[in-house]
């Protein structure tokens, strides 16, 4: 029923309403009263969010509703709007491609342009396109291609056009474009085989497809050399792009590749599951597991020499039984360069000073570094001991396992199958007259009762914990029943730390706290004067994530009188907290998160969600003071 009533048409001129909700008022699917009601709401979010988004989160439309209306009117929609209202793309993005485009005299499709100019994903693309067209995504990988097509469409016409036909559905031939909406491929694909069902692919799959049939003249099949091959090229790829894990999973219909990469999982690419059994067993092979077992897990260690890249890469490999075959994890340990000099960790400058001088160069005692798993505990660890290594010190360590290498220093790697265990390298470490031990991580009671023992007969002890905040340390060594007055007696120093993705430089922009941020964080636009926020937009050099590289956020408790006595009154976290703050200048995650965010360093984003939010930060200008950081 259609509503010829006026009164919506005002809201339109103030909010952006976009094509798609006037084709969506022109299919009434959306009623002028539905969509002004939606404007209105629209126009009172705090985050950004485009009037789709608005719309389907009202249940003012489903996503069959908005798919059905966009192939029916698939013409009438352009792909540069429909990227941009499906939040894909922005408006300023959109008339810089185009502007390259015309530069081009038309040449150059906008598809391509928005791709090879770092605009958009490739695969974002692609969804968009098939979102809009109606054709399903397939990657000629995982299909069984039905060669004999190819005498109906011949490989040198696909090569041309960049398409390639895949299998019979029915009656009809389902043929896959690299680029839907080019007309002339499509009208060479109805002259040679006349009917047929499109979808679409990756240029770059799409010839790897046609590459695979012209060498091999079927699918390739896996072997021995192929299987090798890609393993290497696998390594070869996770060096380049600067990957700390490796993950390969099978799933039902593929073989996944995934990359950590800045403490973040991104896909890397799929192989089709028929190659997983030679593939893990040659991991297996290389890591010197049991091939023969397939039904336990198992733990295995290569030492890969890149050819490529001149430099030779330690993997920890993990084989872990799933229900669709073995999953293989390999963490990557000598990825990482040399190790950071102290300085160069990313501490804030009086921050560096009071922790070099109060803690790390004091002659005895315990000194921690505590934080989750991957939140470079390890290469603050080593950067301590960097600075501490001198011809008149002698160092000791025992590792699980060694993760670097360092020239001067006593150090020994755990392996239980051998007998060398963790209880009982500790005890004979003490036997090795150091000056200086490391102990990679305090695991339990027992290795927390020997780092106090060490620190209590003159030795200077460095170690990992995993504790929320420099706070939750302690109180997790009185947990372990550690007496209160052996820990103020002999921890010198916790240092808490988080590793957050920097904003790319190359596509950072300016951002604005919206009052949720403000809530969220607890503080008032004046407690933020003077800050230079930025998020990064996406681009080729960041993957189009915004965020490139990782930098460290610090929180540093030294003990002083103060915090020692209200461990040995065992005051709660909330006291100790406020007593460090008020007494040793200790700055927290969160504030120091907000330091580095305001300096352009990392996203508002990355503060909110990966830093502990337990108390109101104080103002920017009184951080920057106490940590000696420049505006």
């Amino acid at each position: 029923m259609t509503n010829q009533q006026s009164p919506p048409t005002k809201p339109t001129t103030e909010v952006k309403i976009g094509v798609i909700p006037t084709l969506l008022l022109k299919d009434q699917v959306l009623s002028h009263e539905q969509l002004a009601y939606a404007v209105r709401v629209h126009s009172k979010l705090t985050t950004p969010q485009t009037m789709l988004d608005s719309l389907l989160e009202l249940g003012l439309i489903t996503q069959d509703q908005l798919q059905t209306t966009l192939r029916k009117y698939q013409l009438n929609v352009r792909l540069g709007d429909l990227l941009v209202e499906l939040g894909y793309l922005r408006d300023s993005d959109l008339t810089q491609a185009l502007a390259i485009q015309k530069e081009s005299d038309g040449q150059r499709r906008l598809g391509e342009v928005l791709v090879d100019n770092g605009f958009i994903e490739e695969r974002k693309l692609l969804e968009s396109l098939s979102y809009q067209l109606g054709y399903p995504l397939i990657d000629p990988d995982f299909v069984r291609i039905d060669r004999s097509l190819l005498a109906r469409l011949p490989l040198d016409v696909c090569k041309q056009f960049n398409v390639l036909p895949l299998y019979k559905k029915g009656d009809q031939l389902v043929v896959t474009f690299a680029d839907p909406l080019d007309q002339r491929a499509r009208d060479i694909v109805s002259a040679h085989l006349g009917s047929y069902i499109p979808a679409i692919c990756s240029k770059k799959s799409l010839k790897e497809a046609i590459t695979a049939i012209e060498h091999a003249g079927q699918t390739v099949a896996a072997d021995d050399n192929t299987i090798i091959g890609m393993i290497n090229l696998l390594f070869e790829d996770a060096i380049e792009e600067q990957v700390s894990d490796i993950h390969i999973e099978p799933l039902k219909d593929r073989l996944r590749i995934r990359f950590r990469r800045d403490g973040v999982m991104a896909h890397h690419k799929d192989f089709p599951k028929d190659i997983a059994p030679q593939l893990v067993t040659r991991i297996k092979v290389m890591s010197q597991a049991d091939i023969a077992e397939k039904r336990r897990h198992q733990d295995g260690r290569i030492l890969f020499t890149s050819r490529k890249h001149g430099l030779n890469l330690d993997l920890r490999v993990s084989f872990f039984i799933t229900i669709h075959g073995e999953k293989v994890v390999l963490r990557l340990l000598n990825n990482k360069g040399s190790v950071l000099d102290i300085k160069e960790i990313g501490m804030a400058p009086r921050m560096l000073e009071h922790f070099i001088f109060d803690a790390l160069e004091v002659p005895t005692g315990v000194m921690i570094v505590t934080g989750p798993t991957g939140s470079g505990k390890t290469t603050t660890l080593y950067g301590c001991v960097g600075h501490l290594n001198n011809i008149n010190t002698s160092i000791i360590t025992a590792e699980d396992p060694v993760e670097y290498v360092i020239e001067g220093i006593s150090q020994c790697s755990i392996n239980p199958k051998i007998g060398v265990t963790f209880e009982e390298t500790l005890r004979h470490i003490v036997r090795q007259d150091p000056d200086v031990i490391v102990l990679g991580e305090i695991r339990d009671q027992f290795s927390a009762e020997t780092a106090i023992q060490a620190a209590l007969t003159g030795h200077k002890v460095l170690t990992t914990f995993h504790t929320e905040d420099s706070i939750g340390g302690l109180i997790r060594l009185l947990n372990m029943n550690i007496e209160a007055f052996l820990i103020s007696s002999t921890v010198v120093c916790i240092v808490a730390q988080r590793l957050l993705r920097k904003v790319c430089p190359e596509c950072a922009e300016p951002y604005t706290p919206t009052p949720l941020d403000l809530a969220r964080l607890g503080v008032t636009t004046h407690d933020l004067q003077g800050s230079n926020f930025k998020l990064g937009r996406g681009c080729k050099n960041c993957r189009f994530s915004g965020y490139r590289g990782r930098v460290a956020i610090f929180e540093l408790l030294v003990m002083n009188e103060m915090v020692k006595n209200a461990i040995l009154d065992h005051k709660s976290s909330y006291d100790i907290r406020k007593i460090s703050i008020e007494t040793s200048g200790m700055v927290t995650l969160m504030e120091d998160g907000l330091v580095k965010g305001a300096n352009g360093l990392v996203s508002l984003h990355e503060i909110i969600t990966d830093l502990p939010r337990l108390g109101k930060p104080r103002p920017l200008h009184e951080l920057r003071r106490l940590l000696g950081v420049a505006r």
